[in-house]
């Protein structure tokens, strides 16, 4: 059974905040079927409405703007949204040609949205997505605070959300690389992520009801909870402090896990390898075997036992 969870912390402040944009707003220019290039031109635009607009080639085509909403859009040119705050976009699309779209900028609302271009939001705060797919994720999200998603996809790339804190998605597809490292405060629903390397050197993440596949899960990290998750890769969960499994599985393929790790684990079904825990407690319904060698750190105090 899935569980219910509170209003996140990232939809209260953007809608607190984007209520004192709409207060403050006044009368919106709007601008319909036109195309626009060269250089800014739509700088420094205020309560400004583009309706089924193209963006050519060019760069920073809005910049320095505030309370803009962007509905049936196409963007090809480079850097378009740089230094925006308080910013709407819906049923929109990004070419490859628009990379680097997003810097800079806070208080985002963007839905049923496809990115083609790589390096996506860059030192942004206080985004929600919902239905948004990125096709070249390539080093998107980096150093991003309060993001909350919906039906968020991730393809391809490198390091997604790397150096974030304050992010809860709810239905995250991910077939990139190494997502998640260096993140604080990560707390994911119904997840499906195929990966290597990911979740490195994080502090604070929770996921629940999820599939992550993939090497070297959570190398590095504290206080990481699993929760009703399935787990498949090799040496996963390791030199991990802190670190929780409520109801998880593993593949059967998995081996040397937790090797230099504290944890609390409860696994259902099999496990085929557990390495040189640290300490804590292990309970699992079957053990292919122990590993217990010269290598291990002390206390060596771990726990592990099957379900009688």
């Amino acid at each position: 059974m899935k569980r219910k969870t509170s209003i996140p912390f990232a939809s209260r402040s953007f809608f607190r905040t984007f209520a004192v944009y709409n207060q403050q707003q006044r009368e919106m220019e709007s601008i319909s079927k036109q195309h626009f290039e060269g250089e800014r031109p739509l700088f420094a635009k205020y309560h400004l409405r583009l309706e089924q607009v193209t963006i050519g080639d060019g760069e920073s085509a809005i910049k320095e703007c505030s309370d803009i909403e962007a509905e049936d859009c196409r963007f090809w040119g480079k850097y378009p949204f740089w230094h925006v705050h308080g910013f709407r976009i819906n049923r929109c699309q990004f070419d490859v040609g628009a990379r680097s779209a997003l810097w800079y900028s806070d208080h985002l609302d963007m839905r049923n949205t496809r990115i083609d271009g790589p390096k996506m939001f860059r030192e942004m705060s206080d985004l929600y997505m919902e239905n948004v797919t990125i096709n070249d994720a390539d080093e998107t999200f980096w150093r991003c605070r309060n993001v909350e998603a919906r039906n968020l996809e991730l393809h391809d790339g490198t390091y997604p959300f790397m150096f974030s804190d304050n992010i809860r998605i709810d239905g995250l597809k991910s077939d990139s690389k190494y997502v998640f490292q260096y993140c604080k405060n990560v707390e994911l629903h119904n997840a499906h992520i195929v990966t290597k390397d990911s979740f490195w050197e994080c502090e604070n993440v929770t996921i629940y009801d999820s599939l992550l596949d993939g090497e070297y899960l959570a190398w590095h990290s504290k206080n990481v909870r699993l929760v009703n998750c399935h787990l498949a890769g090799e040496q996963l969960l390791c030199y991990a402090d802190q670190l929780v499994l409520e109801n998880c599985t593993f593949d059967q393929a998995c081996d040397r896990v937790f090797e230099y790790s504290n944890v609390e684990a409860s696994i259902r079904g099999h496990i085929e390898n557990i390495k040189n825990p640290i300490s804590g407690h292990v309970v699992a319904d079957s053990i292919g075997s122990i590993t217990i060698d010269e290598h291990v750190s002390q206390p060596n105090n771990c726990i592990i036992e099957t379900r009688p």
